[in-house]
């Protein structure tokens, strides 16, 4: 994993950092899901975008293995959203995927997630335009991947901390 720049001068929008990222294989990209984790605390929302096959899910699983939570985290396609308690003592991971709801938040309050933000990690897999209005403060992921026919594992991944809760919080993974 390389770390390829880090921005605190707020260009992504009023008290954000950013920082890129380059993970060469699936097994990079869940360290780096064990590396953030050590950043999140309960209450955190963190938004993941990027195209199918990107890693959005597998940066979710090294997620939970970095909160030690229960269950194997795998993609919520199909039950729109799965929470995996604590072994540890530390917030529940609630995994969302976004994908198949189309009517914005309104959809997304159905799920009351607002209930669970406050003591829980949130993440949302294709949550953009979708999940903002839940709090002021967020983790925003974009993992970019070549697209067509490519067995290339490398990504390109930007982290932008968006809010005053990510004010002066390093996002390069050490």
């Amino acid at each position: 994993m390389e770390a390829a720049h880090t921005d605190t001068t707020g260009t992504a929008g009023p008290s954000a950092a950013t920082a890129r990222l380059t993970v060469h294989s699936p097994g990079e990209m869940q360290e780096l899901g064990r590396t953030l984790a050590r950043l999140l605390r309960p209450g955190d929302l963190v938004m993941l975008t990027g195209e199918l096959g990107a890693g959005k899910t597998t940066l979710t699983r090294g997620l939970g293995e970095g909160l030690g939570v229960r269950g194997a985290v795998t993609s919520p396609t199909f039950v729109i959203a799965r929470v995996h308690p604590s072994l540890t003592g530390g917030p529940a991971l609630v995994h969302v995927d976004a994908y198949r709801l189309g009517g914005g938040l309104d959809e997304m309050e159905d799920l009351d997630l607002d209930v669970s933000l406050p003591d829980s990690v949130v993440v949302v897999e294709w949550g953009e335009g979708k999940v903002e209005g839940l709090t002021d403060d967020r983790l925003h992921v974009v993992i970019h991947r070549a697209v067509g026919s490519t067995d290339d594992d490398r990504r390109e991944v930007v982290l932008t901390g968006v809010g005053a809760r990510w004010e002066g919080v390093d996002l390069v993974p050490h």
